[in-house]
Order: C-alpha cells, then structure tokens, then sequence
C-alpha cells in the first residue's frame, strides 16, 4: 500500500513537469537524483557488491523501472492527459502477474490467460475510443510500452529482491544505469535547459526521490514477502488513486468515458489476477472419498 500510494502521484505530476521541462530531461534526469541517493544509501551500509548472474538481473530491472517506464511515460504524457495515461497503465497489474508466471515457470489455469488477453483488449479499445480515432495514437503504444517494461522489471525485480534484499536491489539498478542517465540528462540539458516555476520543480524532486526511489523500497519488499502475484493486486487502486489525484491538483474532467474505461480495465486485471491465485484441486489419485471419516471409523472398528 506505501509503495502503491508513492506511485500514484508519478503520472499525475510528471504531467505537471512536462509542462515547461522536456520529457527526455524529466525521465532520464530524475534517475540520476535517485541513483545519487542510491549510491549514498549503498556506501553508508557498505553492501557487498552483487555476483555474477545478479548484475544481468539487475540489468533487466534497470531497462524497465530506471530507463523504460520513466522515458515512455514522459514522452507520453507531453500529449496525453494523466487521467488517460492512468487508465491505461491500469493493465500492469495483470502484466505483472503474467510476467511472474513466465519467469516463475508455473502453469495457471486457462481462465486466468483468456481474462489477461480480454484486460489487454479493453485497454486498446479504451485508449482508441479517448483518441477519437480507429487506429491508435504514438502516446498509446508509448504507454503500452511502459507498462510492459514495468511488468517485466517488476517480477525481475520482486525475485532479486528475495536475494539481495529490496532497498538494495532498486539501489544497483540505479547505480547500473547511471552512466546512461547522466548522459542523456546532458543531452538534455543542452539541448533545452530546464526551467519551471517551484511547483513544477517541486514535481521533478517528488519522481526522482520517490517515485524512482523511496517508493521502491516498500514495492519491492512486499514482492519479496509475496505471493507476488497476490501482492500485485494491490496496485488496482493505484489508477483509482492516479485519476483522483488528476482532478485535484490538474483541475482534469472526470468523463464517462474515462470512469468506463477505468473501471472495465480494473475489472479485467483483478480477474485475471485472481483466476491465478485460484488453487487447483489435488489429481484425482489423492482425492479422499466423499465417505473417508466413514470409512477410516469402520477400519478402526474392525
């Protein structure tokens, strides 16, 4: 609940950044905040270097929380409204959950794939309908593109976190992908040097020291404690909480069409997040007879 409520405000507040920052200084720059701190959390508690196979993990939770989600949702949010980009990263919860069963290598039943593919499906056609036209717009497929980079970095990431520890595994993510950060915060830079009003820089401080950061911290550790694919049920409410937080501080329009839409993709993810936790029934080699106390008693008696 902390980390969901951390990451709540993150669409909501980029789209206030974006207004006078670019979006490749708002995404890459708010890693190196969080790296910074990172690497001063690391060398105060002097943690042990992580091994081998760990840095290519880490390299995988880099690519998708530190670099992917960051960058794609704030090109995506220059345009769109951050009621829409809520209601349609809405869908991670159930990716994450997909995610999981790849990498954990476990067999769901069928309903729990045909309600992921009908959530998937309902987020097209809800981001279709808000364009206003038949085909989708490039900020869709970039928020479509964060959301699998989330889903992925965040079943990586909640099982390194079993291993290495969760403060610790965002930490080594940052501090792996700082060079590329800093270097396209440079780009960025001189290409437009940032400027804002302190409420918007106030929005950029928020995304690097807790969206990117302290947030992690408790997502991660409740990914750890798991079940992860129970634990990702939390983040439903994370939309609801995203498109309030709209209204409040953006002043946005809460239409029908995005209360539908919100509300149908919630629906589809809780679904196929709970058809994966549904336990099933032990083979019928094992199964007790309807009559086993009966049975057992007469044995006894004999």
């Amino acid at each position: 609940m902390l980390g969901v409520a951390a990451f709540s405000f993150t669409v909501p507040l980029t789209r206030v950044a974006v207004d006078s920052m670019s979006p490749l200084f708002i995404g890459s720059g708010r890693a190196v905040i969080a790296a910074v701190l990172a690497a001063i959390a690391l060398a105060i508690t002097r943690q042990r270097l992580p091994r081998g196979i760990h840095w290519f993990r880490l390299a995988v939770v880099a690519g998708g929380v530190v670099v992917g989600f960051p960058l794609l949702t704030s090109f995506a949010l220059t345009t769109a409204s951050a009621s829409h980009g809520a209601v349609v990263i809405a869908l991670l919860p159930a990716a994450t959950a997909v995610m999981v069963v790849i990498r954990g290598k476990e067999r769901p039943p069928r309903p729990f794939w045909i309600m992921a593919a009908i959530g998937a499906l309902v987020a097209v056609a809800f981001a279709t309908v808000q364009s206003g036209v038949i085909r989708l717009q490039w900020t869709d497929l970039l928020l479509f593109g964060a959301v699998a980079a989330a889903a992925i970095a965040y079943a990586e990431g909640g099982l390194l976190a079993r291993e290495i520890g969760a403060w610790q595994t965002v930490s080594w993510a940052l501090v792996l992908a700082a060079p590329l950060m800093v270097t396209l915060t440079t780009m960025a830079i001189i290409e437009q040097p940032p400027t804002g009003a302190p409420t918007e820089w106030a929005a950029f401080a928020y995304l690097g020291v807790v969206s990117m950061f302290l947030g992690f911290f408790a997502w991660y550790r409740g990914l750890a404690i798991g079940p992860m694919a129970r634990v990702s049920q939390v983040q439903l409410i994370q939309p609801v909480l995203s498109i309030l937080w709209a209204a409040l501080i953006l002043r946005e329009q809460l239409t029908w069409q995005t209360i539908i839409g919100g509300i149908a993709v919630i629906l589809c993810a809780g679904i196929a997040v709970r058809t994966r936790l549904n336990r099933t029934p032990p083979p019928r080699s094992i199964q007790k007879p309807k009559d086993y106390a009966a049975c057992t008693q007469k044995t006894i008696s004999n």
